[in-house]
C-alpha cells in the first residue's frame, strides 16, 4: 500500500497562492528595474541632445561669424571656440557622442519673445550707463542672491535684443545676476535659450558689466536670484 500522503485542499491553496506572490513580486522587481532604466536612458538622451544642440548652435554662429567678418569676430570666434572644448568635454563626462553637432535649440523660440518683451528691469540701466546699470539690475533681488557656478568666466554670445542670457545649467526663464568683480558692474537678466556655458550674455547684458576693450570676465560672480 502507498504511503504517500494526499495535500489536503487548504494547503494546495496555500501552496498555490505563495508561488503566484512570488512570481508577481518578481514580475514587479523586473518592470521596476525595466522603468528605472528607461527613466535613466530618457535623462541621458535629454542631457546629449542640450548639449549637441548648443554645440550646433555654436559652431553656426562661428561659420556667420566667419563668413561675414567685422571688427570683434576675431575675439568673439576665440570665446566661441573656448565654449565648443567646454560642450565637447561635457559630451564625454556625459556619455554622449563626442562632436555630435545639432541646431535648432527647443528653447529657442524664447528668444523672440525676450527682444520683444519691455525689459522693465535691463533696459533703462542700459540708458543710464554701467555702475548705475549694476545697481539697477540686482535691484530687489539684491538679498536673494544664490551664488552659482563657481570660477566660472563669463563672454558674450554675439547676439543682439534686450539684455538676456543663455546657460547649459539653468532652464529658460531662470533670472541670473553677473557681477564683473574687476570693476564692480552687475546686470540681472534671464535665461532665455541653452548654450555652453553657465552664463552666457548677449551684446546688451555683456556691455552693461564689461571693461573697455575686453571680452571675457575672468573674475564673475554669478547668482541665480529670484
Amino acid at each position: 500500500m502507498s504511503r504517500r500522503r494526499k495535500l489536503g485542499t487548504k494547503k494546495k491553496i496555500a501552496l498555490l497562492a505563495g508561488a503566484a506572490t512570488l512570481a508577481g513580486g518578481g514580475a514587479f522587481a523586473l518592470a521596476a528595474t525595466s522603468n528605472a532604466a528607461s527613466v535613466q536612458n530618457a535623462s541621458t538622451s535629454t542631457v546629449c541632445q542640450g548639449l549637441a544642440t548648443a554645440l550646433g548652435n555654436n559652431e553656426k554662429f562661428i561659420a556667420d561669424q566667419r563668413a561675414a567678418p567685422d571688427a570683434l569676430s576675431e575675439a568673439r570666434i576665440a570665446n566661441r571656440e573656448a565654449v565648443l572644448a567646454e560642450i565637447r568635454r561635457k559630451q564625454e563626462a556625459s556619455g554622449c557622442e563626442v562632436g555630435e553637432s545639432a541646431q535648432g535649440s527647443p528653447a529657442a523660440p524664447a528668444d523672440p519673445p525676450a527682444q520683444s518683451r519691455p525689459p522693465a528691469q535691463s533696459q533703462p540701466p542700459a540708458q543710464g550707463g554701467g555702475a548705475t546699470a549694476g545697481a539697477a539690475g540686482g535691484g530687489d533681488a539684491a538679498a536673494g542672491g544664490e551664488q552659482v557656478c563657481k570660477g566660472s568666466t563669463v563672454t558674450l554670445s554675439g547676439e543682439d535684443g534686450a539684455p538676456a542670457a543663455s546657460s547649459n545649467q539653468f532652464p529658460a526663464g531662470t533670472k541670473l545676476r553677473v557681477t564683473n568683480l574687476d570693476n564692480d558692474k552687475s546686470t540681472t537678466v534671464e535665461v532665455t535659450s541653452v548654450s555652453g556655458s553657465c552664463a552666457l550674455l548677449n551684446n546688451a547684458a555683456f556691455e552693461q558689466v564689461r571693461e573697455p576693450g575686453k571680452f571675457l570676465i575672468r573674475r564673475a560672480l554669478i547668482e541665480k536670484v529670484g
